[in-house]
C-alpha cells in the first residue's frame, strides 16, 4: 500500500473515532430489498445446481426451497427442482414444478421442452410430443435443434424410427456436428437394419465426442453386419479394453461364446 493511501485511511479512521467520541454514531437498519432477494434466490439455484452434480441431493432441495422462498416468480428455480425431482424418479412432484414455471411464464420455449421431454419419460408420448412441439414451433427459440433432438428421442422411445429419423435430420441440418444426433442416428441405423448408415454416423460421432461403451457397441454391430472384421475386431478390443465392465462388453463376450458354440 502506497505512503499516500495509507494516510488517507488513516486520516478517515482518527475521523471517525473522533465523530464517535463526541456523539453517538447511529447506524441506520438496511432493509433487504427485492433486487437483494432476487440475487440471493438465483445464487441458490447456482449453488443447488452445483449439489446436484455432487449427487448432494438433499442439500440441493433445501436451496431450491429458499430460492422460491426468497423470489416466488424464479422460473429456473422451479425448472430445477423439476430437474432434481426427475433424477430421483419423482415424476408426479417433476411435472408439479414444470407447470408451476408455466403457470409464471406459458410461452418459455425452454420450459414446454423440457417438461416434454419429462412427459415422454413417463410414457405420455402424445402429450410429451405437443409440448416439445410448443418449443420447435415458437419462431424465437434460437436452440429449436434441442427441441427437435427431443421430439427425436420421444419417437424412439416409441419405436416409430421413421418420424425420429427425420427429426434428427432436422437437428443435423442446423447443428451438424451435434453428438447425441449423430449417436442416435447410429442407433437408429443398427435397430432398422441400416448398417452402412450406422456405421458413418457411429463414425461421425466418434469424430466430435469421447467414445462410450454404447458407442463402440453400435459401431461393432454395424462393422460385423457389413462383413468388415478388421474394424469389428478394431472396435471390439477397444470396448473391452476401456469398458470391460459394461453391459455392452458383456454382450460383446456373449456373442463371441455364441460364435464358437456353432
Amino acid at each position: 500500500m502506497n505512503l499516500f493511501l495509507r494516510a488517507i485511511i488513516i486520516i478517515t479512521i482518527t475521523g471517525l473515532a473522533a465523530c464517535a467520541s463526541t456523539e453517538e454514531v447511529v447506524k441506520p437498519e438496511r432493509k433487504v430489498t427485492e433486487p437483494d432477494l432476487q440475487q440471493a434466490s438465483d445464487l441458490n439455484v447456482q449453488l443447488a445446481l452445483g449439489y446436484i452434480e455432487r449427487k448432494q441431493l438433499s442439500v440441493a432441495k433445501e436451496k431450491l426451497e429458499k430460492a422460491i422462498e426468497q423470489n416466488p416468480e424464479n422460473i429456473d428455480a422451479y425448472t430445477s427442482m423439476a430437474y432434481l425431482h426427475t433424477v430421483i424418479e419423482e415424476f408426479d412432484e417433476a411435472e408439479n414444478y414444470y407447470l408451476e414455471a408455466l403457470n409464471i411464464k406459458s410461452n418459455d420455449p425452454n420450459i414446454h421442452n423440457n417438461y416434454g421431454g419429462l412427459l415422454c419419460q413417463m410414457g405420455r408420448f402424445d402429450d410429451g410430443l405437443e409440448e416439445i412441439k410448443e418449443a420447435y414451433e415458437n419462431p424465437f427459440y434460437e436452440t429449436a435443434y434441442v427441441a427437435y433432438a427431443n421430439a427425436g428421442s420421444c419417437y424412439l422411445k416409441m419405436e416409430d424410427y421413421q418420424q425420429a429419423e427425420k427429426m434428427f435430420r432436422r437437428v443435423l441440418r442446423k447443428q451438424p456436428n451435434y453428438a447425441p444426433a449423430l449417436y442416435s442416428m447410429a442407433d437408429i441405423g443398427v435397430k432398422t437394419g441400416k448398417y452402412r448408415m450406422a456405421r458413418a454416423y457411429a463414425q461421425r460421432y466418434h469424430a466430435q465426442a469421447p467414445a462410450t461403451a454404447q458407442s463402440l457397441w453400435l459401431q461393432v454391430q454395424a462393422e460385423k453386419a457389413l462383413g468388415a472384421e478388421d474394424y469389428y475386431l478394431k472396435y471390439a478390443r477397444q470396448l473391452l479394453k476401456e469398458f470391460p465392465d459394461s453391459d455392452e462388453a458383456g454382450m460383446l463376450e456373449e456373442m463371441a461364446r455364441n460364435e464358437r458354440v456353432r
